[in-house]
């Protein structure tokens, strides 16, 4: 059987209309250059670039214009505007084996942790021509931060720019905008509290004057919108699903995405066990749907074609959920039209190239699917962990590795493997592509890759 679905029936039809439905994607913020990345997955966020004439083929020393160390652990992603690079990362005080962290790990089942005495959140900026180091920026500290998982970072959400301001998100521990010119912090924000369990992991979506954030600890869900020029709240909607007593099962960590349908635009948010639709002016929930089974601690950015999302449910057993929004009879017809049980990403997102959905699972399996009904066109297992989402560019997909491995593939209703690129360390954040190069970021540097003959090599 699909899932259940609520809705709530105030407004809805304001955002969906009956027949038929167009869909579109709104930019987050206005950037719109060649050599602009706004946000994590690129301007529409759907791991999309326009990049051309991209290397193949790479490594430490071939179709390498420039490595930069980048200070810190971080797992944000590279976002671009007006010639400067920008990344999040932390630098982090290790806590010393005490009575107080023993007691942590042993409340927490054991999991490799990561626990800091101190953490110092800051904002990196470098040069995109020369990976000159331009900006390494203090946003603020904290003593005795929550926890997070070895896997993870105090730094992972990745940040969004936009006309000269930096927004960057790390969960818990506070909200901060930042002038890319003169490097000012323009606000902070340390009232977002909730309890991650294993760290941040959401990242922020503009939309025109708002900031808009998950939060979906085991402790409390809601998800908030603030205020663009002075980081104040300006709506904040509780998660209304039902959710399991354990509260392990509560937490999510995905990243919503705004859609425009039949000209109104709708701010779809996936949760644990739950995708919400709300009007991203209000925050006011128009509609929530199950996934109709256990989905928690989910990662994955969804995409969007036509009229159907795609997303994956997450953990325990991952699941791969086609939603359609629209149907004959108008309000109420949100509904799952297919799902793929199988080697399901639970981190990376998926990707859409034409009629067919990429995904790899955290243990390498990669899995082309039909949109049109959820048919497995080919599976392949590529190696190694992941947890990188894939990008489109140039013609080509290209999935990355925990071990800093890339595999090149052509997209197609047939496996084509066309290259396999391996870098010195791993691969954790989503690249990023403009104009001629790729954007890599490692546990240890970032790189620009591009053909030799447009390279000016360096290490920095």
């Amino acid at each position: 059987m699909f899932a259940a679905i609520q809705i709530a029936p105030v407004r809805l039809v304001l955002v969906f209309c009956p027949l038929v439905v167009l869909a579109s994607f709104v930019l987050s913020g206005s950037a719109s250059a060649a050599d602009s990345w706004p946000q994590w997955r690129g301007p529409q966020g759907q791991g999309h670039a326009a990049a051309r004439n991209l290397p193949l083929t790479w490594s430490e020393v071939e179709n390498v214009a420039w490595k930069t160390k980048i200070p810190g652990r971080g797992w944000s992603s590279p976002v671009i505007e007006d010639g400067v690079i920008w990344l999040t990362t932390a630098l982090e005080t290790k806590a010393a084996e005490t009575e107080r962290v023993k007691r942590l790990k042993s409340n927490t089942g054991d999991q490799p942790l990561t626990v800091a005495d101190k953490v110092s959140f800051r904002a990196v900026g470098v040069d995109l021509q020369t990976g000159r180091l331009l900006h390494d920026i203090e946003l603020f500290n904290q003593h005795q931060p929550q926890w997070v998982h070895a896997i993870n970072s105090y730094a992972s959400p990745t940040p969004v720019v936009d006309n000269g301001r930096l927004y960057c998100h790390f969960g818990t521990f506070g909200t901060v905008a930042l002038d890319t010119l003169d490097g000012k912090l323009l606000w902070r924000n340390h009232e977002l509290r909730i309890m991650h369990e294993n760290g941040p992991g959401s990242s922020p979506l503009l939309w025109r004057n708002l900031v808009i954030v998950h939060c979906d600890g085991s402790d409390e869900q809601y998800i908030v919108a603030l205020d663009q020029k002075t980081g104040k709240v300006v709506w904040k909607t509780d998660r209304s699903g039902k959710l399991p007593d354990n509260i392990q099962l509560k937490k999510a960590y995905c990243t919503p995405l705004i859609a425009t349908i039949e000209g109104r635009e709708l701010l779809l948010s996936p949760a644990a066990d739950w995708l919400y639709g709300y009007d991203p002016s209000t925050g006011h929930e128009l509609w929530k749907l199950s996934y109709g089974v256990l989905g928690f601690s989910n990662v994955p950015r969804p995409v969007m074609q036509d009229d159907t999302i795609y997303l994956s449910t997450g953990f325990m057993e991952a699941q791969m959920l086609a939603v359609r929004l629209s149907g004959p009879a108008g309000a109420g017809n949100q509904r799952i039209t297919w799902r793929y049980r199988k080697q399901v990403s639970k981190v990376p997102s998926p990707l859409l190239v034409d009629q067919q959905l990429y995904f790899v699972s955290d243990n390498g399996v990669a899995t082309c699917l039909d949109v049109q009904d959820g048919r497995p066109l080919w599976v392949k297992r590529l190696g190694g962990k992941f947890t990188a989402s894939p990008l489109y560019a140039d013609g080509r997909i290209y999935f990355y590795n925990r071990s800093g491995t890339t595999f090149v593939l052509r997209p197609g209703r047939q496996y084509q493997l066309l290259a396999t690129n391996k870098l010195a360390t791993g691969i954790w954040a989503s690249p990023a592509a403009v104009d001629r190069a790729l954007y890599v970021r490692t546990e240890e540097a970032l790189y620009r890759l591009q053909l030799s003959t447009d390279s000016s090599a360096g290490d920095r």
